[in-house]
């Protein structure tokens, strides 16, 4: 129980102890699990605040509160509230007196549901007709409700809030469409600094120290907020949390890969006087806004969007060239990513209009300037499944990611180019977040758009077509038309095929792919005409990022096939694990290319994704995990190497995990065996994570679900 006992400086005021039922007053509103010792609460609900007097109050006595917060308050920026006792304000701030005992006053104080959130601090003025006296009562933090229905970020379901405003823990998917991973992370918003850290972010942004008064006048507003939190994870324009790194080593910082949560990320970044902590990648940047965000008390959650396009110029086409060989050249700044991770946090679109509530995409990574800045969002789901690309904020910038046609042209030379490839259907896969309640997958790729292919779902795409002033053969309109120069000249003097395909192929894996062990494929063609075909095939394959950028070539051959009439042919090949273990990246992605080329008709392009399986993590438990005790964790790893595993190093993260004590216990060229004791402080169900690292591997990782019991 928070009390202040106040025996000299309120003598005036006749005031002995200050009781702010902290324990009552956090149960009831949801901040128990905080680990900050202040009083935390959310807007639009009441709570409690006892005085001890010294002596009798008079009748006649006249009790004033004053609630303030940031730099300069003022009531005319709603920074500033004064209210009497038994009188609801023009605020919407209100005090009533509840059952007293002797000697004591029983307080109840209502903020309204779209207070400026953040901390205040509360004064109380007592008038005594000839003396008037004041005092600091104290210091509460002031967050979002979702609890609340006159707050912008209701939301009904009680599941839901556990979920999106209380997990301290979750998943984030990755990989592959076809091969979707998922790994977890600790977001960990209760933990120890971290709500201080979510307000310093706010007070660090270019907004507050452009404006300190009006920035915080806007913190009432959950777009507003979340905006300004997408600009602030990031550090490219105002020296925010995370620099983002795609390129090159990690030697001066972590290698993105090798986070599993956000606690340690935001303590460096507060820690380290604000110098941005390198490095991060998209999940990292989503997992560290969802922290802020549910910290804040905004619902949020972490989306993952596979084949994720970067539509540069936002003309809903994503071109990509390659040469005779099908090697990619970069002739435009256009690119589809294996998956991109964002984020949704949950409130109403006041700005917008009903139908625009629910679900907003905002996004921390940083790809494009919006309003000068790099900060994406909130866009609202609703507007980008219905082609509302004009509508605050990057509404288009989404709707292409989860949108976008995708064309492929051989660049012969600068006076010839041939359309070989063109996909409605390839972008915006399988979209997915973590199921309520459950370690589950949810696709949530309805939200976002109309089944691929469907009438409706064409017409939303010519609709944002119109709305962006792009004609359908991605020609920008003249107002607009400058930012196209370089797209539009590309596509002088290029040849689209015309008439009905004569060869059909397809790339295909054998065997699921592991890491150390050769890659068997299967490249099959069809002739699809009665006439005998000569098809020369070029084929390449290199080792790429999740942004499949290629980084390193891994081979490439060429040869002729020979096709009857309408015959089916299967050529099979291998990439060994001797050609790729040095040009593997981190990501542990191979990109195959083959490119088929027929005297008379169109050419055909095959491409083939590749994820390497890591080895995994079997982590056991033994006994049971009770708060402050130690738990014994075993943790083992098969190598499926033919070389010896050195330079193994074992983390743990979880949320409250106090202390880790990861020990090799036994090492060879097979298996590796390690115990662990991991003191976690607080009970319930827990996620414990392991990450192992190694002169082989990178992203070798697992977590286990614990129960942890309070002491008996």
């Amino acid at each position: 129980m928070f009390s202040i006992n106040l025996p000299c400086i309120f003598l005036a005021l006749k005031i002995t102890n200050i009781n702010w039922q902290s324990k009552l007053n956090k149960a009831a509103h949801h901040t128990s699990d905080y680990s900050n010792t202040e009083v935390i609460l959310r807007r639009g609900q009441a709570f409690t605040i006892s005085l001890s007097f010294r002596t009798i109050v008079q009748p006649w006595d006249n009790f004033t509160f004053i609630a303030s917060t940031g730099p300069s308050p003022a009531e005319s920026q709603q920074t500033k509230v004064i209210f009497n006792l038994s009188e609801e304000g023009a605020s919407g701030w209100s005090a009533t007196q509840e059952h007293s005992e002797h000697g004591c006053m029983n307080f109840t104080i209502v903020s309204p549901a779209n207070a400026v959130i953040g901390r205040y601090k509360l004064k109380l003025q007592i008038d005594s007709g000839n003396k008037v006296s004041s005092a600091l009562l104290g210091q509460f933090v002031l967050l979002f409700n979702p609890w609340c229905p006159n707050d912008d970020v209701y939301m009904a379901n009680e599941k839901d809030r556990q979920e999106y405003v209380l997990n301290d823990s979750g998943i984030i998917f990755h990989g592959l469409e076809k091969y979707i991973q998922q790994e977890a992370w600790n977001y960990g918003q209760f933990e120890e600094d971290i709500l201080d850290i979510s307000l310093a972010i706010l007070d660090r942004s270019l907004n507050h120290r452009k404006d300190p008064s009006t920035d915080v006048s806007n913190r009432n507003s959950p777009i507003y907020v979340s905006r300004v939190i997408s600009a602030m994870v990031n550090s490219n324009d105002e020296k925010g949390v995370v620099e983002g790194k795609w390129n090159g080593k990690y030697c001066s910082g972590t290698n993105p890969l090798h986070w599993s949560g956000s606690v340690t990320i935001l303590r460096k970044w507060y820690r380290g006087r604000y110098k941005p902590v390198r490095y991060g990648q998209c999940w990292v940047f989503a997992g560290v806004m969802c922290t802020v965000l549910r910290s804040l008390g905004i619902p949020t959650r972490v989306i993952t969007n596979f084949n994720s396009a970067h539509d540069r110029n936002i003309n809903l086409s994503i071109d990509k060239y390659i040469d005779v060989s099908g090697k990619t050249l970069h002739l435009t700044e256009d690119s589809v990513w294996n998956f991109h991770v964002w984020n949704e946090s949950w409130f109403i679109r006041r700005d917008l209009g009903s139908f625009y509530d629910g679900w907003q995409v905002l996004d921390a990574t940083p790809q494009e300037r919006s309003k000068g800045i790099f900060q994406c969002g909130p866009a609202s789901t609703k507007a980008i499944k219905e082609g509302d690309v004009n509508l605050d904020y990057d509404s288009s910038f989404v709707f292409a990611a989860v949108n976008a046609d995708c064309v492929t042209w051989i660049h012969y030379s600068n006076k010839r180019k041939e359309r070989i490839y063109s996909n409605t259907r390839k972008i915006g896969k399988f979209i997915s977040t973590k199921a309520v309640s459950t370690n589950s997958r949810v696709d949530v790729t309805h939200n976002y758009k109309y089944p691929e292919g469907s009438l409706k779902e064409r017409q939303v795409y010519k609709k944002a077509l119109k709305l962006l002033g792009v004609s359908s053969t991605g020609r920008r309109t003249k107002v607009t038309r400058r930012r196209r120069r370089f797209s539009v000249a590309q596509r002088q003097n290029m040849t689209v095929p015309t008439g009905k395909p004569t060869i059909s192929g397809k790339l295909n894996l054998d065997a699921s792919p592991v890491i150390g062990q050769d890659i068997l494929l299967t490249l099959s063609l069809r002739n699809l005409i009665t006439d005998f075909k000569t098809i020369k095939v070029k084929l390449s394959a290199s080792a790429v990022l999740y942004t499949r950028k290629p980084k390193a070539e891994i081979l490439q051959w060429s040869r002729s096939i020979q096709l009857g009439s309408e015959e089916v042919k299967e050529i099979p090949f291998k990439i060994s694990y001797s050609q790729y273990k040095n040009a593997l990246m981190d990501d542990r992605k191979i990109l195959v290319t083959a490119l088929c080329e027929v005297r008379q008709g169109s050419s055909l392009l095959m491409e083939k994704d590749i994820l390497l399986q890591d080895p995994f993590l079997t982590i056991k438990v033994f006994g049971p995990t009770v708060v402050h005790k130690a738990a014994n964790v075993q943790v083992t790893f098969t190598n499926p190497l033919s070389e010896m595993v050195t330079d193994c190093v074992l983390r743990a993260e979880g949320s409250g995990l106090l202390k880790e004590q990861l020990q090799i216990k036994y090492v060879n060229d097979v298996r590796l065996i390690t115990h662990s004791l991991c003191t976690l402080h607080i009970y319930g169900t827990r996620q414990l994570q392991v990450d192992l690292v190694s002169n082989h591997f990178t992203d070798v990782k697992g977590f286990v679900m614990l129960d942890v019991t309070p002491v008996q």
